[in-house]
């Protein structure tokens, strides 16, 4: 294997990041690949090879501005700082007049020809009939067939290299070994979609990929080689530059000044909070406990269950803290069901509860009767005998359907809904250690399951126990969406958290998992609390309980709850539409509305992270843009639980906060384009109209409330730690990465340190601070504070 051509298509796949699939949507970075370099140089990177925008518009500048989102003192402030002495309306007016260069595509036939290859290779079960010869990878099935490619001309299969390898060789042969990663990052970034999907089925080891295998090897030798064939330059010459814009800069200290002014917004709450509000005293035990998943989302319906009752709500990563894979009964695939980032360690699948086994087998004969109903008439409609045919005769049917899912949208959700078998009433969740990737079923063994409950707790800073306690995972529904999954559980890879959610309160149930968390760890769960998985709608905010396995004892107090949980979510409804009267049913209509474009808002609006108790945020509306960590400074007196936090959930807010905000600023490249003229192709993605690259980011709707007003503000993510500086610091200091990331500016980081009364302070490079002053007269001064160096362990 030619290591030159290895170590250069490393070297080139930075440009690209994961195109992820429509049935796992998980939000990510697209510019990850240069993370390791400053935000401004990676943006500047990105308009080079993709001519994409990396900062947000002039018209979406002068909303923000016109809004106030935009404060003029801060503007100014920076303006100054970097030498600028006109008005901010003038430069505004700069930006505004300033004109993108939309670059010709000299490569257009190239690209097309390339998609077309691509998306045949690539389908997933979306064609009726499969591409020859995909077994022996995407190299050796475009060499048996692209001699019947007309569009080429090429006649004889022995003109055509044996393997990629020998392809690039023979058309790299005349070029020099330092081009090698100047060809290969321009003929990467040209299609990144495609290129970003070959990645992502490459570094997960998809089931697809092992059985129809594809590298960025593979790709690179079949379109360099039809670049040749087609007279296309390896590489276009260099535009050189005459002047230099002011325009970038300009961006970037509009952008600041947003950012900033959101920060001052925070800081000034926060601090509001910290001092108005205290914490449950030992013997106020509320009437029940439920934990959130962070999900800016949660932070609505939080604020609404809290003022239905006594009842006191925890943020916790949604997958609950287990690295798991989830079986599903109904169509037996076992899906990711835990952060990207981690290793699934352990397998669930479902089980018979007790006495319901007769049930159970029921089930699953109707499920099997189902499954192939559904496969006969997808027959019916594919095959050319009788699609015709069928296709007539099923039509009146077909139509009423959909004149009844177009009238009475609402109505149908509701009979969906009654008519669907919920498995969790006669099943219960069984979890299997996965061993080396292979399935090993003989459970787990206690030590684990005492550690997948006490790490909850730690991470969380527990310290009293309701006699209700509520794991709550969050799904969403929605009708005709192919981004469905990019509304539910980023934390559980684009599923639904309720799995995870069943699955941490079947362990927390456990008698000998309580024994031990109470004889070794000091945790005391009292005999009277039971756990009980549940799952957030976060399209229509209802909340199901899956109860079934509740004891007698129990049940008036889950009754009374079910009851309150119904007010919070009419309320919440109310506030989250705006809307007065028949709030639940409008969300029902938009859950089950085929039209809808924007079934719900998702992530929208995400700009903050907030690490730490309660109490900073219960009394306060945050508007759906905070993600929210429980965390207590004062239990954890080692640092490890804020490590964990800091190590996993902060950073999968950074590729969340990411995702929307190149979707946002460059919707075309980054983003997924408008919803009207999206075709899904191969099962896995979108493309815009009839074909081109994938659509690897969110779709304009989801963004934008209407072609040009936002909704989504593109901000990077502000965090908030309470905790001791010091700690913060130490963290920092033992993870490069963490480091790295505030180093170049992909995040801020701020910390509210309890020890010195909640002062606050704002993460500058190499680990110094500055203090944040939060004085009227001073709102938008960061002022220099001692430097931290002797605290940080070196």
């Amino acid at each position: 294997m030619n290591q030159s051509f290895i170590n250069s298509i490393e070297e080139a796949s930075k440009v690209i990041g994961k195109t992820w699939p429509l049935y796992t949507f998980v939000a990510s970075n697209p510019l990850s690949g240069y993370e390791n370099v400053p935000f401004k140089d990676a943006v500047s990177l990105a308009n080079k090879h993709f001519n994409a925008n990396a900062f947000p518009a002039a018209a979406l500048y002068r909303q923000a501005w016109e809004k106030g989102d935009i404060k003029k003192d801060v503007l100014l402030h920076l303006l100054q700082e970097n030498g600028l002495s006109e008005s901010p309306e003038h430069y505004l007016q700069q930006l505004e007049l300033q004109n993108r260069t939309e670059l010709l595509n000299t490569n257009h036939e190239l690209d097309r020809i390339m998609a077309k290859w691509l998306a045949a290779f690539m389908d997933e079960g979306l064609a009726e009939w499969e591409m020859p010869f995909k077994s022996e990878g995407f190299y050796m099935a475009w060499r048996h067939l692209v001699i019947y490619d007309s569009e080429l001309g090429i006649t004889h299969l022995k003109d055509i290299p044996k393997n990629s390898e020998e392809a690039l060789e023979q058309v790299l042969k005349d070029c020099p070994k330092s081009d090698y990663v100047k060809i290969f990052t321009y003929h990467l970034a040209a299609l990144p979609g495609w290129t970003g999907y070959i990645n992502y089925r490459t570094e997960s080891n998809s089931d697809w990929n092992q059985d129809f295998p594809i590298s960025l090897m593979d790709y690179l030798a079949v379109r360099l080689w039809t670049a040749q064939k087609l007279k296309v330059p390896m590489f276009p010459k260099d535009n050189v530059e005459t002047s230099k814009s002011l325009a970038p800069k300009l961006q970037y200290i509009w952008l600041k000044a947003w950012e900033k002014t959101w920060q001052n917004q925070l800081v000034k709450t926060l601090k509001k909070e910290a001092k108005a509000t205290k914490s449950l005293s030992e013997h106020d035990v509320p009437e029940a406990q439920m934990v959130f998943c962070i999900d800016t989302r949660s932070e609505l319906i939080r604020r609404h269950i809290e003022s239905k009752g006594h009842y006191e709500t925890f943020g916790y990563a949604g997958f609950f803290g287990i690295a798991m894979d989830y079986e599903n009964q109904n169509d037996g695939i076992t899906r990711k069901s835990c952060p990207p980032i981690v290793s699934s360690a352990y397998k669930v699948s479902e089980t018979a509860q007790l006495h319901k086994e007769k049930i159970f087998l029921t089930f699953d004969k109707k499920n099997e009767i189902f499954k192939f109903g559904e496969y006969f008439l997808k027959r019916m409609k594919n095959m050319l005998p009788s699609a015709f045919g069928y296709v007539e005769g099923s039509g009146f049917y077909y139509g009423l359907s959909l004149i009844a899912r177009t009238l009475i949208p609402g109505k149908m959700y509701q009979l969906n809904n009654r008519n669907t078998s919920n498995i969790e009433t006669i099943c219960q969740p069984e979890i299997n250690k996965v061993m080396n990737e292979e399935f090993v079923p003989l459970g787990i063994p206690l030590n684990e399951k005492v550690g997948i409950v006490k790490s909850a707790f730690d991470l969380m800073g527990w310290k009293q126990f309701a006699p209700l306690v509520l794991f709550v995972g969050h799904g969403s529904h929605s009708a005709n969406n192919p981004f469905s999954s990019s509304l539910d559980c980023g934390a559980c890879a684009a599923s639904p958290g309720r799995h995870n959610a069943r699955m941490l309160a079947k362990l927390a149930n456990l008698a000998e998992v309580r024994q031990v968390l109470t004889e070794i760890h000091g945790i005391i769960i009292p005999e009277n609390t039971i756990f009980i998985g549940a799952e957030h709608n976060t399209t229509t905010d209802e909340i199901v309980l899956f109860d079934s396995e509740v004891p007698v004892s129990h049940r008036v107090l889950v009754q009374n709850l079910k009851t309150n949980l119904l007010k919070a979510q009419l309320t919440a409804t109310q506030d989250r539409l705006d809307v007065k009267r028949r709030s639940i049913s409008s969300a029902q209509q938009k859950a089950n509305n085929w039209g809808e474009t924007r079934p719900e808002w998702g992530l929208a609006k995400n700009a903050g992270f907030i690490v730490g108790p309660r109490n900073l945020t219960k009394n306060t509306n945050l508007d759906n843009r905070c993600f929210l960590h429980s965390y207590n400074w004062e239990s954890d007196t080692n640092g490890n639980a804020l490590e964990g936090i800091m190590q996993g959930p902060m950073v999968v807010t950074q590729w969340i906060n990411n995702h929307y905000y190149f979707s946002t600023v460059d919707n075309n490249m980054y983003g997924g384009g408008s919803k009207i003229t999206h075709n899904i192709t191969g099962n896995f993605a979108v493309v815009q109209g009839n074909g081109g690259d994938l659509k690897m980011g969110l779709p304009l709707q989801s963004l934008f409330q209407t072609d040009d007003k936002m909704y989504h503000a593109p901000l990077r993510l502000s965090v908030m730690i309470q905790a001791p500086i010091t700690r913060v610091s130490e963290i920092l200091d033992r993870n490069h990465n963490l480091k790295t990331l505030l180093d170049n500016e992909w995040i801020y980081l701020m910390v509210m340190d309890p020890i010195n009364n909640n002062e606050i302070s704002l993460y500058k490079k190499s680990i110094q601070w500055e203090s944040i002053s939060t004085s009227k007269n001073a709102a938008s001064t960061i002022v220099r504070k001692k430097e931290l160096e002797e605290l940080v362990l070196v």
